[in-house]
């Protein structure tokens, strides 16, 4: 094999992997090493801690909805975390006050992870529960979650997405949700989750109170801290947040795009945990749920140009080369022509190129010295 077909093909099973060829091996280990996680019906003291930044149009809703929930109030302390809010989410949130909601402000806007620092640093609650203000909770979605402290293994439980159309309707889990929810549940089984869902989390008050860093992704790098302590993250299926789905596509491809920025930053500031030796299953894990998926944009890349230098003498290659070409043409349709993606076949196809193209911006932005630390909240 010449240097283009090693490459092609290399770059071929990058993208495999990464979407096949991991899901399949963890498939299949959880035959030999499979882990159930013990849950209870006790009701440790909780700590429920939103952070907002700049919410007066919705934060009112989000804190109905808060006291709509179901769990013993003594043991329910609710904080909501100011990012020195500009405009009057605090003034509606002291407002609560009479009804057991506190605020704490911070005083200077240095992005959401800090803020929620100050509230994990006066919280009481045995376990802290994270919410985002565009995230509504089902009444028992605090007593499902911490059900899995039970568990002393468990340092971190994530929460399920569910998505609300623009009717307030739940809507149907699509094909990459559903791919989601799947690599959670083998992942939980056989050793930890990679990462947590950010809109709705829980963590033990051990974990953040020891380790919560003020500049990183708080899902992501939470997990990472349950690690270090020896402790493991799982999903909780019956632990369920509803939002919104972003109705601007530019805004949502920028909220990819800084979610995969803000996520690298964390990988490369914790590399030891892709000490094999230290790590053995987690190593693994981090870097083919994580750094694998994102290199698939760069093996896109060199796949399709090692593909068109093999196609010029090869009716295979040439035949290769049109099946690529094709799949991201129908994938560029559905990007330019929105009506399109109600056909599957472009769907999956323009998802697929929407998310290699936001993860290949964060690396630009990561390469020339980009951070991001200050939060605009997404706006449903």
């Amino acid at each position: 094999m010449n240097t283009f077909e090693i490459t092609f093909w290399l770059s071929l099973a990058l993208v495999g992997y990464s979407y096949v060829g991991y899901p399949v091996l963890l498939w299949v280990l959880s035959f030999f090493r499979a882990y159930d996680v013990i849950r209870g019906d006790s009701t440790p003291s909780v700590t429920y801690i939103v952070t907002a930044y700049n919410e007066e149009k919705r934060i009112a809703e989000k804190l109905e909805n808060t006291l709509a929930l179901a769990y013993p109030s003594a043991l329910l302390e609710v904080l909501v975390a100011s990012d020195c809010s500009s405009d009057n989410t605090d003034a509606i949130v002291l407002s609560y006050a009479g009804r057991g909601i506190r605020l704490v402000r911070a005083p200077k806007r240095k992005g959401k992870e800090a803020a929620q620092k100050l509230a994990v640093e006066v919280a009481k609650g045995e376990i802290l529960v994270f919410s985002d203000v565009a995230t509504i909770l089902p009444k028992d979605a605090i007593s499902n979650i911490v059900r899995a402290f039970q568990d002393p293994t468990v340092g971190c439980v994530s929460s399920v997405d569910r998505f609300i159309d623009q009717d307030g309707q739940v809507s149907g889990e699509g094909a990459y949700v559903k791919y989601e929810m799947f690599l959670r549940s083998l992942e939980t089984r056989v050793n930890s989750l990679v990462g947590l869902s950010g809109s709705f989390f829980a963590a033990r008050s051990v974990v953040c109170k020891q380790s919560w860093s003020d500049d990183l992704q708080s899902d992501f790098n939470t997990v990472l801290n349950c690690m270090r302590m020896g402790l493991r993250g799982v999903a909780d299926p019956n632990s369920i947040g509803y939002y919104r789905n972003i109705a601007d596509e530019r805004k949502e491809f920028d909220r990819k795009v800084r979610t995969v920025l803000r996520g690298i930053s964390v990988f490369m500031r914790s590399l030891v945990l892709v000490n094999p030796v230290r790590y053995p299953i987690f190593a693994w894990q981090l870097v083919s749920h994580k750094l694998c998926r994102w290199l698939v944009p760069f093996a896109m890349l060199s796949a399709l140009i090692s593909n068109a230098a093999l196609a010029v003498s090869s009716p295979w290659y040439f035949a290769l080369l049109a099946m690529q070409s094709g799949f991201y043409a129908v994938g560029l349709g559905g990007l330019l022509r929105p009506a399109l993606r109600r056909f599957t076949l472009v769907k999956l196809p323009a998802f697929y190129l929407l998310v290699n193209a936001s993860i290949f911006k964060a690396w630009v932005q990561y390469w020339i010295g980009k951070r991001l630390v200050a939060w605009e909240p997404s706006k449903r």
